[in-house]
């Protein structure tokens, strides 16, 4: 268990986060409140930048001694990226995760927060504001579903299956083009595999134990420290393609989190063989 942080404080700041600046917003945006930013299924809305502005000034009060990583603060200052690596101390915040999603209309979106110490992740929260209730581990010390009123439910992963018998998420759009079609038709030799275009809400189903896998080629920290800390903590195995632990400085490599060692090789050998 990490010290550093009082990780129910901070799982309610991300809930008041959301009921003040995010929820209000949910289906009321303005032409003028959502902006594409790398490409027009990258955006950015004004509920995001308000979020992580609240975020950000009750994270510098609480813990002032933390650097704080969040993904707009980071649109805006590329720079701030780089002192993850050597910060003693972080608190990394995607303010609205599935931002896609929640310019849409689509009730799919998360708040996620985890804190960094020299170099590991010690603690990840994930908040649905829709269903007004929390993921959260910290390590070594389990995932676990919070409610509100206090009540904890221990999450755990699923057990494995054969392949033809998988179901999970596959984020294909950031794969290299050159592999993209290879990939894409050897998932079909799983059962299922979708995407919910946004990674809060696929590594709670994973934790829940509702899926088998998840992967992603992208990697930004907001995304996916939280989750797979949270993911590890409820029994999956988690690793970058090339076998390597995921690590908060990590920003390529691939990601794949399965529900155990063995199903990981499976889909590494037989489906994502990048």
């Amino acid at each position: 268990m990490t010290s550093l942080v009082d990780v129910t404080t901070l799982a309610h700041v991300l809930r008041r986060a959301a009921q003040t600046e995010i929820l209000p917003r949910f289906r009321r945006l303005g032409s003028d409140d959502v902006r594409a930013k790398s490409e027009a299924t990258d955006l950015v809305t004004e509920a995001d930048e308000r979020a992580e502005c609240m975020i950000k000034a009750e994270v510098s009060r609480l813990w002032p001694e933390a650097l704080f990583v969040g993904e707009e603060s980071v649109a805006a200052e590329p720079a701030l990226l780089n002192k993850l690596q050597d910060a003693d101390f972080a608190i990394i915040v995607d303010p609205v995760d599935g931002t896609f999603n929640f310019a849409a209309g689509i009730p799919a979106f998360g708040v996620m927060a985890s804190v960094v110490s020299k170099g590991e992740t010690v603690a990840g929260i994930i908040f649905d504001p829709m269903g007004d209730d929390w993921v959260l581990a910290e390590r070594g010390s389990g995932a676990w579903l919070r409610r509100p009123d206090g009540e904890m439910l221990r999450l755990k992963v699923t057990g494995p299956v054969v392949l033809d018998e998988l179901v999970g998420m596959a984020a294909t759009g950031y794969l290299p083009k050159a592999k993209r079609a290879e990939i894409m038709g050897n998932l079909a030799k799983v059962r299922y595999a979708t995407s919910y275009r946004c990674a809060a809400h696929e590594y709670r189903t994973l934790a829940g134990g509702y899926v088998h896998y998840l992967m992603y080629n992208k990697l930004m920290p907001w995304d996916h420290l939280a989750g797979s800390l949270i993911s590890q903590e409820a029994g999956a195995y988690v690793r970058r393609f090339d076998g390597s632990p995921y690590l908060p400085h990590h920003l390529d490599g691939g990601l794949l989190a399965a529900v155990d060692k063995d199903t990981w090789e499976l889909l590494r050998r037989d489906v994502f063989t990048l």
